[in-house]
């Protein structure tokens, strides 16, 4: 009866749910108003004024990985094209980047995972 009740419970109590890091970088090395690109990672860390965003570079219409400028960002395979904080300026895609949850710990900013909430 015991390992019964055991076993339910392990069912009926929601478990706190474990982030992973999707990408750990040094504070340090984000330039102000610029930009850090992880294209394997397909993620940017964009520091602007005081805002710090981590954005998804997979676009919204195809899934294909986003191109950096110093403008803004374009997909090479259908020619969406995003602003500097992930907003969408055209077509194709519907949608923005997706923001990314972003955390600091201690003198590292940590990616987490998908969020659209604000900034560090």
């Amino acid at each position: 009866m015991l390992a019964l009740a055991g076993g339910m419970w392990r069912f009926l109590v929601p478990r706190k749910a474990r982030r992973e890091a999707l990408l750990r970088v040094p504070k340090a090395e984000l330039p102000a108003n610029g930009a850090l690109v992880y294209r394997e990672s397909r993620i940017a860390l964009v520091h602007e004024g005081g805002d710090i965003i981590a954005l998804s570079l997979v676009c919204p219409h195809l899934g294909c990985t986003v191109s950096v400028t110093p403008t803004g960002m374009i997909c090479p395979c259908h020619g969406s094209r995003f602003n500097r904080k992930g907003e969408l300026l055209s077509g194709p895609a519907t949608e923005p980047l997706a923001i990314l949850a972003l955390e600091s710990d201690g003198e590292y900013l940590v990616v987490t995972g998908r969020s659209r909430a604000g900034s560090v």
